[in-house]
């Protein structure tokens, strides 16, 4: 005779997806949008360079620099907002967005400091680069993770790589934005939202760079990533940077360790 609990039950009549349909279907989510604090927004919908900073040095060196000006806010409606301060802060879940005015040019900031799911990669990239903003120019700053290099990472050392749109390296180095660094190793991978923002620039046509850094944070690769943006992006510039006593290599709690993008790769 048959033991009901013990013997393996037959199989289902039913493929899984067919189970599913008749679960009741989540909502979608509602889509992203900019928040602009000016009344006229279309003067600030063509930089000349727009730069999307998501890796911890970034951030750090725009949260820092003096000369800017919040001009929008990025709101993703599933990311909370309770919590964070009432001035921008390295703390923040948020994603604000200032305007630098250098060499008569206007050049936008996106300060992305919540994690984008693979899910959301695509439409806030678009909602960047296409949509409400059409840049002349693109710069991603983004992280090396170790999941996505070919090869081991150095614990002590520091190291940073670009990647380029069709448009951006058809011309000679002495002509595109980052100059003088090497091009991330071959079978490597970038992911997530800035993978989607250089696919986006492939697609609309737009000169775009992706400058990614290891490791993701600390005192060296700040300094690093600092230099060549004053060297590539803001030549002439003094450094306008606010002191931060070395307290805000420790601003992210739990940003670091949330920041897993899965999203598209892109090599």
């Amino acid at each position: 005779m048959e033991d009901i609990l013990t013997d393996i039950p037959p199989p289902s009549r039913f493929f899984l997806e067919d189970l599913n349909n008749f679960a009741p279907r989540s909502s979608p989510l509602p889509s992203p949008f900019l928040l602009f604090s000016s009344p006229n927004p279309e003067k600030y919908s063509h930089p000349s360079l727009l730069i999307i900073a998501m890796s911890f040095p970034s951030t750090h060196f725009f949260h820092h620099l003096s000369s800017k000006t919040l001009v929008a806010t990025l709101i993703l409606p599933e990311i909370p907002l309770s919590g964070n301060s009432v001035e921008p802060s390295l703390r923040d879940k948020s994603c604000n967005i200032y305007a630098i005015h250098h060499s008569d040019k206007l050049i936008l900031v996106a300060s992305v400091q919540y994690p984008v799911t693979a899910e959301r990669s695509h439409a806030v990239a678009k909602l960047l680069a296409g949509q409400k903003i059409i840049p002349d120019r693109v710069l991603v700053l983004d992280t090396i993770r170790s999941r996505n290099f070919r090869g081991k990472l150095p614990p002590d050392e520091t190291l940073a790589f670009k990647l380029e749109s069709s448009l951006e390296r058809a011309h000679d180095d002495s002509s595109q934005l980052v100059k003088g660094l090497d091009y991330l190793p071959s079978g490597s991978v970038v992911d997530g939202l800035a993978a989607a923002l250089l696919g986006r620039c492939e697609m609309d046509k737009i000169k775009g760079t992706v400058l990614v850094s290891w490791p993701e944070a600390g005192g060296p690769v700040t300094s690093l990533v600092k230099s060549l943006l004053l060297k590539n992006v803001f030549p002439g510039m003094m450094d306008h940077t606010s002191p931060d006593k070395g307290k805000s290599d420790f601003s992210w709690p739990g940003r670091i360790k949330d920041h897993l993008l899965d999203s598209d790769l892109y090599t």
